[in-house]
């Protein structure tokens, strides 16, 4: 596929899945709602709209201030306060970050974002922030080393396009629901070891009719219910993996040099020490994973359902056909 195809089909791809997690949400509300609210709550979805107000609230904390959080972790250094403090040869690879920035939020047709440096040898680099305008770009010092000016702008462009296509947003929306799911989880599991109304409300429907279908609709409840946690983290990072393609298709569209990418991401593959500055809680903004987690490195089963990042060698593949070098 093109550039465009790519991007039109991750696109697609991504709002499947999260049709699909909405709707895995509101089977396990509807189960929840019927069993331990039941007729209390009428037509309003008591249960899950409870829960989403709870799993929201930590996901909002983190989308207004979660930026300065990620960059406090990591001690990232605005651009300015480290290009004051460098030599001659780290001015220049700092001014020429700076003019691949201001180039690529040109192309995006956003906000120029801040810079920061990460003071870490890997190479690695992530976006922050809520959007066009309010956000960051960090990468670290061994990025800066180790890629040459097209494969920097290949990164810069894959991080301008998170921003430009609202992914922060995106995924504190799919934190919210991964919130929501576990806690209707939790609050079932709290529900059946109490047995607090359901097998009374189940006793009801039996003698009302439809006592079999009723039977079946729990039975299959129960065991989502149970896994819950497991399949809305799946979800959310199958959500993740197509962002990450899509971000690598709108930066090559940015910069017309998918080549540029792919040398950067081979780079940065070879790459075998992690990212220590950067912890597992920020480890899915990164351009790759910074803790070299072998769920993240392999394809098969696990990684489609486990795995923040796709598989570098499936990246550069879908790069190297963006640029028709795909087969020799």
């Amino acid at each position: 596929m093109n550039l465009y195809e790519q991007q039109t089909s991750n696109r697609r791809k991504t709002w499947l899945i999260m049709l699909a997690f909405i709707g895995f949400l509101l089977f396990l509300g509807a189960g929840f709602d019927a069993l331990y609210i039941g007729e209390a709550g009428g037509f309003v979805p008591v249960g899950s709209l409870l829960a989403l107000t709870v799993g929201s609230v930590s996901s909002a904390i983190s989308y207004f201030a979660g930026d300065r959080a990620v960059l406090l972790a990591t001690a990232a250094k605005p651009l300015e306060e480290v290009a004051a403090a460098a030599t001659d040869d780290e001015k220049l690879k700092l001014r020429q970050l700076t003019n691949v920035v201001d180039e690529m939020a040109i192309a995006a047709g956003i906000p120029r974002p801040r810079v920061y440096i990460v003071p870490d040898a890997d190479p690695n680099a992530f976006a922050t922030g809520r959007g066009p305008g309010k956000s960051s770009i960090a990468v670290t010092r061994g990025l800066l080393d180790a890629l040459d000016r097209d494969e920097l702008q290949g990164v810069i462009a894959h991080e301008m396009s998170h921003i430009r296509n609202l992914d922060v947003r995106l995924m504190t929306i799919v934190a919210a629901l991964v919130g929501t799911a576990g806690l209707l989880s939790e609050w079932a599991r709290r529900g059946m070891m109490s047995g607090s109304g359901s097998s009374r409300r189940r006793s009801d429907r039996d003698r009302d009719g439809g006592g079999a279908a009723a039977l079946v609709f729990f039975l299959i409840w129960s065991v989502a219910i149970v896994a819950a946690p497991f399949v809305a983290q799946a979800l959310a990072m199958m959500v993740s993996r197509k962002r990450e393609y899509l971000a690598d298709a709108s930066g090559a569209e940015l910069t017309r040099n998918p080549m540029g990418l792919a040398r950067a991401l081979e780079k940065i593959e070879s790459a075998v020490a992690p990212t220590q500055s950067i912890n597992r809680g920020s480890a899915h903004l990164c351009i790759t994973d910074p803790l070299g987690r072998p769920v993240n490195l392999k394809e098969g089963f696990w990684s489609d359902l486990f795995a923040s990042h796709p598989p570098m060698a499936a990246r550069i593949a879908a790069l190297k056909e963006m640029a028709f070098q795909g087969r020799t």
